[in-house]
């Protein structure tokens, strides 16, 4: 994909009739994208997925167990196996875990579970603002976007709604979840609750629109062997494109 997003005119002052064809070409665009990466993800799991899944094999050491490996989804490991293994709040917390980061997992014959980080992911750092929603779940708004936060780390630093935050994320994943790096500023904005029901109702509409894109979309036909799509600097490419065309969708909507 190779649509610049860096030059795209301001919409501020495009008649409605325009801002709605603006908005209409870039979600035809996120379609088109995201059969590609459908499709680019297929070939990925087939080339490299055999390699990385696999059956819990047992440890050959004093303490024998069950080792199994997964994926860290922001609060539980998703194991190969298929299965969810809690992953305890502190360790996550303390380790700064995102999600996509990979784990090993050793269930011990008395039952302890020892967690390792094996395979982080690329991160990247962002600042955002601490909230609360009506149900006691915190969330960082950080590029008109809430993300969950784990109590653990919100009660380590004492951070408040609010505050500015420091905030973890996935590089090249648009995940719902942050690991929280420090406190910036305490009570730096008295607004928070205006600005995240915006930023909510906001992510709502974006999610409800891509759950629609994908119910009329047709299934992805199997890659062509002639493109090779096993790079992943190009995937990676992808998604950050896919990231900028959902952040100017957002900043086009009227606000609430």
């Amino acid at each position: 994909m190779t649509q610049n997003h860096s030059d795209t005119p301001e919409l501020d002052g495009l008649p409605e009739v325009d801002r709605s064809q603006k908005i209409q070409a870039l979600r035809e665009m996120v379609q088109s994208a995201e059969k590609t990466i459908q499709g680019a993800k297929a070939m990925l799991l087939q080339l490299e997925g055999k390699k990385k899944a696999g059956r819990p094999r047992k440890v050959e050491s004093e303490s024998e167990g069950t080792v199994i490996e997964g994926a860290f989804d922001g609060q539980i490991m998703v194991g190969t196996d298929g299965k969810q293994y809690p992953v305890p709040a502190n360790y996550a917390s303390k380790s700064k875990l995102v999600e996509g980061d990979m784990l090993k997992l050793t269930i011990t014959d008395d039952g302890m579970f020892i967690y390792k980080q094996i395979g982080p992911v690329e991160r990247r750092h962002a600042l955002g603002v601490m909230t609360q929603d009506e149900n006691g779940n915190y969330y960082v708004l950080a590029n008109g976007k809430p993300y969950r936060v784990l109590l653990a780390s919100v009660t380590y630093f004492k951070a408040l709604p609010g505050d500015e935050i420091a905030i973890v994320l996935p590089r090249d994943l648009e995940g719902n979840w942050a690991a929280i790096e420090n406190v910036i500023e305490r009570g730096a904005h008295k607004d928070w609750q205006n600005d995240f029901h915006k930023a909510t109702e906001a992510n709502e509409t974006m999610n409800a629109w891509k759950e629609d894109l994908r119910d009329v979309a047709p299934a992805p036909s199997a890659p062509k062997a002639e493109t090779p799509v096993s790079d992943p600097s190009l995937l990676d490419s992808w998604v950050r494109d896919m990231e900028e065309i959902e952040k100017e969708i957002r900043a086009t909507e009227p606000s609430a």
